[in-house]
């Protein structure tokens, strides 16, 4: 594992991007993006419009390093190349730290939530995020009821997959999302903290993990996970908040910093400028760093 990323993770000031949207959402992402299904017809080249947009944003001068620490990619931009360069490689040499979402999406709702379905080539996966020299990884999970049995069978599968992701020297970035129109938010946030604290107090001294959660309903609420000297890092989804909410939300939580992905991307759109499609990038970039960094 490279100590200055690892180092740039831990202590750095600034925000992980999320450019991780995979075959399901895609569609829906460039169609966001100002790019309608009729604009392709096959599924190479949806792939292929959606790399030109990741292209855009990561060669863009507003996607920078002084407030970027690192960022999340979809296995297909690991394999392909910005400006002759594998897509970590590219990141790596603007001082940004490569990590890859590796789940395969969400099994069907079960006792209040959706587990990961099997991620059948994890070691082949892990084997080639090793070569194509990727930090760390993310994995997703949902919750949806404060149904404990539920939530522990989440977190367990989180964990018991964060277990190989670590002994293949790769940073693993657990993320059990709490759904945030969810009735009981808060209960199942409550439960959600035991069960991870009991995993991380497990954790040998040389391993340590990242978690991807939600903006906690009541401010400060994962404050023992950020300090668990297990955990490298805590970072928050927009979850659906709007970027302006998502940030109100996130400066009341000290110690937490965003990894956003529609509320990053949400004002780009495929027929801007350069000039207009790098202000609007820069706005994002600016209001989630500061958010990460400037605590109420």
């Amino acid at each position: 594992m490279n100590n200055s990323q690892f180092d740039k993770i831990k202590n750095g000031k600034g925000f992980i991007a999320a450019l991780d949207q995979s075959g399901g959402s895609t569609p829906k992402a460039l169609a966001e993006y100002g790019v309608p299904e009729d604009a392709y017809s096959t599924e190479d080249e949806m792939f292929d419009r959606v790399h030109q947009m990741r292209t855009r944003i990561v060669t863009s001068p507003a996607f920078n390093a002084e407030q970027i620490l690192g960022a999340i990619l979809f296995e297909q931009t690991m394999d392909r190349e910005i400006e002759g360069k594998y897509t970590a490689d590219y990141l790596a040499d603007k001082g940004i730290v490569p990590f890859l979402k590796v789940d395969k999406g969400l099994a069907q709702q079960e006792n209040g939530v959706q587990l990961m379905k099997p991620i059948s080539d994890l070691d082949e996966t892990l084997r080639r995020a090793n070569e194509r020299k990727i930090f760390g990884t993310k994995m997703r999970s949902v919750i949806h009821e404060p149904n404990t049995s539920g939530i522990k069978a989440v977190v367990d599968q989180q964990f018991e997959v964060a277990k190989r992701i670590v002994n293949s020297d790769l940073m693993p970035i657990i993320e059990p999302e709490v759904n945030i129109y969810s009735v009981k938010k808060e209960e199942s946030e409550e439960i959600l903290r035991d069960e991870i604290m009991k995993h991380l107090n497990d954790l040998p001294e040389n391993e340590n993990v990242m978690l991807k959660l939600s903006i906690p309903t009541k401010a400060n609420a994962y404050k023992e996970l950020i300090e668990h000297p297990r955990v490298l890092r805590v970072v928050a989804l927009s979850g659906g908040y709007s970027r302006d909410e998502a940030n109100e939300k996130l400066k009341e939580n000290h110690g937490l910093i965003a990894s956003f992905s529609r509320a990053l991307s949400a004002d780009l759109n495929a027929n801007q400028s350069d000039v207009e499609f790098n202000d609007a990038l820069k706005n994002a970039v600016e209001s989630i760093h500061d958010a990460s960094v400037n605590k109420k």
